[in-house]
């Protein structure tokens, strides 16, 4: 029986690290099933990742990803079963969260819809015609809590909170297209919790005890979640506890 193949792109992420690791069974020891997406993928130049498909891109500019869409052969992309589109920003070395209006900047804003809102449909829109013609296929874009508007009781962060509730409404929408149109793909938007990871590093000391996660903790979680769902025409929002968030 030919095996399934799981695409995670921006692979570099630490949580995008602990699910290709997790993915990597005794059949296939050296990620003969895995096709990782990233500008550095330097983390699986090992043995261990040694048959995976690794596709560098230079940037997530709409033309680096169509040409990576179409260096993964259309043999190996009828048999992918699941994606996880990893990446996104919340700061550079130029910029934080802002804390209140006054900090609010036209350039960060489009630097964090670009990465966490548009980049991930732009996947979307060059995946899915692929894997739109089999068995269901779940896609997982990670979202977060904070995108949720109801759930807004503590203000700033105008720029993420912004760019994760513009994602999670584009996901609404293709999930309601996909009921039409590619009815085998589950949409999933998913809420990691605060991760250790670069990303949450210079905000950890907030983070109330036992709700800092390691990515190898969180990447269990949602694998063992997937197992949960099939394609039902719906965007499922949850969180690492696989409990759902409202919009």
């Amino acid at each position: 029986m030919e095996s399934n193949y799981q695409i995670i792109i921006g692979a570099n992420s630490e949580i995008a690290k602990a699910i290709a690791d997790n993915l990597i069974t005794h059949d296939t020891p050296h990620g003969e099933t895995l096709i990782l997406i990233s500008r550095d993928l330097s983390f699986y130049e090992t043995k261990r990742f040694a048959n995976a498909i690794k596709i560098a891109v230079d940037d997530y500019s709409e033309a680096e990803i169509k040409q990576a869409t179409e260096l993964v052969s259309p043999s190996h992309l009828e048999r992918v079963n699941k994606v996880f589109v990893c990446h996104g920003i919340l700061h550079t070395a130029l910029f934080s969260p802002e804390k209140q209006l006054a900090s609010f900047n036209p350039d960060q804003f489009s630097q964090t819809l670009m990465a966490n809102s548009l980049t991930p449909m732009l996947w979307l829109k060059h995946l899915v015609p692929f894997l739109s013609f089999k068995p269901c296929c779940q896609i997982v874009v990670f979202s977060a809590r904070i995108g949720s508007i109801s759930d807004n009781n503590l203000g700033g962060w105008y720029s993420y909170r912004a760019s994760k509730a513009a994602l999670n409404m584009m996901l609404k929408t293709a999930a309601i297209e996909f009921k039409r149109r590619a009815k085998n793909i589950k949409l999933i938007a998913f809420h990691p919790g605060t991760t250790d990871s670069p990303l949450s590093r210079p905000f950890q000391r907030n983070v109330p005890e036992g709700k800092l996660f390691t990515s190898t903790f969180v990447a269990t979680a949602l694998l063992s979640h997937l197992e949960t769902y099939q394609a039902d025409g719906e965007l499922t929002y949850i969180d690492w506890q696989n409990k759902p968030i409202n919009y």
